[in-house]
């Protein structure tokens, strides 16, 4: 499945009213740990059927960033129903991010 870049616009349709779990990957584009991330998150988003993957730029979505209180990049965080199950800062590797999406 591929990755949707969320906004402001389309966050509560594609984050609060998915059917299936999701996984946020907030992210800046002068950040290298976000940058080493990405291909493991595309990995993931290859390999988990049933899984939205979105990622959010805390530069241009200040409020969503704001609303998820990040402080560090990059942040994951995996939600089920809306509701926040697991979060991750920092660089993490695919073994981490698989046991996120068991809660």
């Amino acid at each position: 499945m591929a990755i949707i870049d969320v906004k402001k616009t389309n966050f509560e349709k594609e984050v609060l009213g998915s059917s299936t779990p999701v996984l946020i990957d907030f992210f800046a584009n002068w950040c290298m740990p976000c940058k080493m991330l990405a291909p493991i998150i595309q990995e993931i988003s290859k390999e988990h059927n049933g899984l939205k993957v979105c990622r959010i730029n805390v530069e241009s979505e200040p409020e969503l960033a704001e609303a998820f209180q990040i402080m560090s990049l990059p942040t994951l965080i995996y939600l089920k129903d809306g509701i926040v199950k697991e979060q991750s800062v920092g660089f993490c590797n695919k073994e981490v991010i698989k046991k996120m999406l068991k809660q």
